[in-house]
C-alpha cells in the first residue's frame, strides 16, 4: 500500500527551512494595501461555481481544532451547502475508517504522508484543479512534494513542527534541550504526549539517535522499550487540546504540535517552545479527496474557498499553524511571523526530517508495538 517517497527527507527540510525564512521576512500589510477583501456575501456563481453542480451537503472529516465554525458557517451562507463535520485525533484513526469504508466523507485531511497512503491504497481521488483556481496562492516551496510529486490528488493546508513546550515557572528552560531530557525523573507524571503512534516512538527514536522512519527490528525494540520506561513521565496521552493541560496547571511539559504551542504560548508568558537538538518533526497536512466521494465537485468549492487570502487568514488567526498560501501569509500580523512555534528559525529546522509512509509490513510492527505500548 504504502512506498518509499523519492525525494530525501532533507529535500523537504530545505524547502519548509527557505519557506520559513521568506515568511519571516513579511510583513503585516499596511492599511489599505495587501489582497484585497473578497466579497463573500454575493449570490453563488459569481466566482465561477457552477450552482447547478453543487451538493445540498458537504460531508467533511478532520484534525479536531483545526478548522473554525465561523469559516464553515461563512461557506454555507455563501454557497447554501450544509457542512456535516466530524473530527479526529489521529492519522490512523481517519485511515481505519476510510479503508473500512465507513463515513461517506467528501473532504479528509491528512499529513503528507498519509496523504500518500491514502493514494497507494487507492483512496483518494485525482483533483480537477480547473475547480481550484485558489491553488496559485500556494507557495510553490509547498508543491511538488515527496507524496505527491505532480500535484495531483493533495493541496496543502497547513504546516508545522512537532516539538517540546515546557512551563518555565515549573522546569528551567536551561534543563530541556532535547527529547533526551524527558526521562528525567522529576517530569514523573507530568508529560502530555500526542496520542500518535509515530510521534510517541519518533521521539523514542530521535532520542537514541535513530531516525524517524527507522525500519531495524532491532532498533525498533529499543525505541519501544524506550517508550515504555518513559510511561512513567506520561500522564496523559491527549492530540485533542494538550494546550488546556498545560495552561490549566495538569501537566508542566509535554510533546506537542506547533500550532497548540502557539495557542499556549499566546495565552501564557511562562511557557517555552523548543525544537529538539536531535531534530524536529515537520509535516504538511493536505487536503484529500477521498475515492467515490458523493460530492466532488462541492469538495474542490470548499477546497478553493479555504484557499482564499481572506479566509486562509481566518484559519491561522483561529489556529496559528505555519500557512503554505503566501497570500494569506501577507495579511497576517508581525506577531505571526516571528513566533517560533508557528514559523520556527532557520537554525531549528537544520536536521528537520518528515515522517515517511515505511510499506505495510513495517507500519504494522508500528502498530503493534504502539498496541502494546498503550496496553
Amino acid at each position: 500500500m504504502r512506498q518509499s517517497f523519492q525525494r530525501p527527507a532533507a529535500a523537504l527540510a530545505s524547502a519548509m527551512l527557505l519557506a520559513a525564512t521568506l515568511a519571516g521576512c513579511a510583513s503585516a500589510p499596511k492599511p489599505g494595501s495587501g489582497t484585497p477583501s473578497v466579497d463573500h456575501t454575493s449570490h453563488p456563481g459569481h466566482d465561477g461555481v457552477d450552482p447547478s453542480k453543487l451538493s445540498k451537503e458537504l460531508y467533511v472529516f478532520n484534525w479536531t481544532e483545526y478548522l473554525p465554525e465561523s469559516v464553515l458557517k461563512e461557506f454555507e451562507q455563501q454557497y447554501g451547502v450544509k457542512v456535516k463535520y466530524d473530527t479526529y485525533s489521529s492519522n490512523e484513526e481517519m485511515h481505519a475508517k476510510l479503508k473500512a469504508g465507513g463515513g461517506g466523507y467528501d473532504l479528509v485531511f491528512p499529513s503528507d504522508w498519509m496523504a500518500g497512503l491514502l493514494n497507494r491504497d487507492g483512496l483518494a481521488e485525482k483533483i480537477d484543479f480547473a475547480n481550484v483556481p485558489n491553488m496559485k496562492n500556494i507557495d510553490a516551496k509547498f508543491k511538488g512534494l515527496p507524496h505527491d510529486p505532480k500535484n495531483e490528488f493533495s493541496v496543502p493546508y497547513m504546516w508545522g513542527t512537532t516539538g517540546i513546550i515546557i512551563n518555565t515557572d515549573k522546569v528551567k528552560p536551561e534543563s530541556v534541550t532535547g527529547y533526551k531530557d524527558l526521562w528525567k525523573p522529576e517530569f514523573k507524571g507530568n508529560l502530555v504526549m500526542p496520542d500518535d503512534a509515530r510521534e510517541v516512538i519518533g521521539a523514542a527514536l530521535r532520542s537514541l539517535g535513530k531516525t524517524l522512519n527507522e525500519k531495524d527490528p532491532q532498533v525498533l525494540a529499543q525505541a519501544k522499550q524506550k517508550v515504555l520506561d518513559l510511561k512513567p513521565n506520561i500522564k496523559v496521552y491527549n492530540s485533542d487540546s494538550p494546550k488546556d493541560l498545560l495552561l490549566g496547571g495538569e501537566v508542566v511539559a509535554g510533546v506537542v504540535w506547533s500550532g497548540e504551542a502557539a495557542q499556549v504560548l499566546r495565552q501564557s508568558k511562562n511557557f517555552k517552545y523548543i525544537l529538539p537538538e536531535e531534530g524536529v518533526t515537520i509535516w504538511v497536512d493536505h487536503m484529500v479527496i477521498p475515492k467515490g466521494a458523493a460530492h466532488k465537485y462541492t469538495a474542490e468549492v470548499f477546497m478553493n474557498f479555504l484557499l482564499d487570502p481572506q479566509i486562509s487568514k481566518q484559519l491561522s488567526e483561529a489556529f496559528p499553524y505555519g500557512n503554505p498560501n503566501q497570500e494569506a501569509r501577507k495579511l497576517l500580523p508581525e506577531e505571526f511571523h516571528t513566533n517560533p512555534a508557528i514559523e520556527p528559525p532557520a537554525e531549528g529546522l537544520k536536521k528537520a526530517q518528515y515522517v515517511e509512509d515505511l510499506g505495510d509490513t513495517v507500519n504494522q510492527v508500528y502498530d503493534q508495538m504502539w498496541t502494546e505500548i498503550k496496553g
